[in-house]
């Protein structure tokens, strides 16, 4: 059936319900270019302003996943378990997870992205490698979780391509918040994806897209609600993200900081965060009896990171790239470090050419910002805070900038748990 765009637009303007018939033609037409940005771009708008409901967002996921192609691991001798993270500063947890849970025994096949804003990319990171390769065939992804056990990859072209046409569609109308948008084209990815097991990094706080708890718990029923309807084993956790992650914030600062993790050390927040949400995909993949703790300790997640690594050309070797220019923050005043802004600092790492504006701009593998202390920590004043890491001293200016009103030292600090809830079905 035929359905007209202008008429689809006005039904979500005056805040009617979208029938499963007009999802699915507005999807495919504009998959095919018979609906034009413009059209869409105010179908968005609308859906933002208004809404969703849990039929029409879980009628509009399919929709995505129909425009493409779906994978399936059936064949493989283990479980899948996927995780994926709402984006936040400092947020390498992918890194050291995705060898850690194929150390116990499931498969994990980590389709990731690039860094869009303040926010970092895993492939970004990963690609401070020498050598090392995102793009896989489906039969490369398939033979390496069969031999390796984990993949961090692209995702290919063939993977819900509506998706990646309106997502990009939304970055420059504004629409990039809508709940209902944000939801769908997370979901459909991961459920075209074809893991059997699905553990969702919900971020809330100053340095996530999720500002607000209220709307961080309602992105996270949401999505779980959408993978439990697909079939997925799904589970999110709502995580802070106030401070930054660790102690780094770019890319190849954040793959030495997990190669620490998995030698056993690091930062006390990644590790936890790491074990915490190991623990969940191992838990929704059946996987009860291993403690993915003792496997970080013994060393057997190391040996998948390296194995990893190296089946997709990089050298686990090879020492990671160095930033030429390096400049001091130092504390001011003497106390407690009771408040590091998340966002100030992935602003901060943004400007000095950790991250880009545009998705086809290139990135600094050495550019980032180094934390000396985290909130709690008693500072004495002069000494490092933060160390800016750039190619060009020339951008430290407006690094500095963004990080003026991002530090405060006073007398306490109130703690708030890493962890702020657990969002099942």
């Amino acid at each position: 059936m035929t359905f007209d765009a202008v008429d689809v637009i006005r039904t979500k303007r005056d805040r009617g319900e979208l029938s499963d018939g007009q999802i699915d033609w507005v999807i495919d037409a504009y998959t095919r270019g018979d609906v034009a940005d413009e059209q869409m771009s105010s179908l968005a708008m609308a859906i933002l302003l208004n809404g969703m409901t849990r039929r029409e967002i879980a009628r509009w996921t399919a929709a995505m996943i129909a425009s493409g192609e779906r994978m399936n691991f059936a064949e493989l001798s283990r479980p899948t378990a996927d995780k994926h993270s709402t984006g936040g500063v400092g947020d390498k947890i992918t890194l050291p997870l995705a060898p850690l849970v194929a150390a116990c025994g499931v498969a994990v096949p980590q389709l990731s992205g690039r860094g869009l804003g303040h926010t970092g990319g895993t492939l970004d990171k990963l690609e401070s490698i020498p050598g090392w390769r995102a793009a896989l065939s489906n039969d490369e992804l398939m033979r390496q979780l069969d031999d390796v056990g984990a993949v961090i990859c692209a995702a290919g072209d063939g993977l819900a391509p509506a998706d990646k046409k309106l997502y990009a569609l939304r970055d420059v109308t504004g629409t990039v918040e809508a709940i209902p948008l944000i939801a769908s084209s997370i979901m459909s990815k991961k459920i075209a994806e074809g893991t059997g097991a699905l553990v969702l990094d919900v971020k809330v706080g100053t340095g996530a897209f999720m500002k607000d708890l209220a709307d961080a718990r309602e992105l996270a029923e949401t999505m779980v609600a959408l993978g439990t309807d697909a079939g997925v084993r799904t589970v999110a956790l709502l995580t802070d993200m106030s401070t930054p992650l660790g102690l780094t914030a770019g890319n190849a600062l954040e793959v030495r900081e997990s190669l620490e993790v998995l030698a056993g050390g690091g930062p006390a927040d990644v590790v936890e965060l790491t074990v915490a949400l190991a623990a969940e995909m191992l838990a929704a993949a059946g996987v009860t009896d291993v403690d993915p703790a003792e496997k970080l300790k013994d060393g057997t997640a190391m040996d998948v990171w390296r194995r990893m690594i190296a089946a997709q050309g990089g050298d686990p070797d090879a020492e990671l790239p160095v930033a030429p220019e390096q400049h001091v923050v130092k504390a001011e005043t003497s106390g407690v470090l009771s408040r590091l802004d998340a966002l100030a600092v992935g602003v901060a790492a943004w400007r000095l050419g950790a991250g880009r504006a545009r998705k086809e701009d290139p990135v600094s593998p050495v550019a980032g910002v180094e934390l000396h202390a985290k909130p709690g920590d008693q500072v004495t004043a002069g000494q490092p805070l933060l160390t800016l890491h750039a190619d060009d001293p020339s951008r430290f200016e407006r690094a500095l900038e963004s990080l003026a009103d991002a530090v405060e030292i006073g007398d306490a600090y109130d703690a708030t748990p890493l962890v702020i809830d657990r969002i099942t079905a």
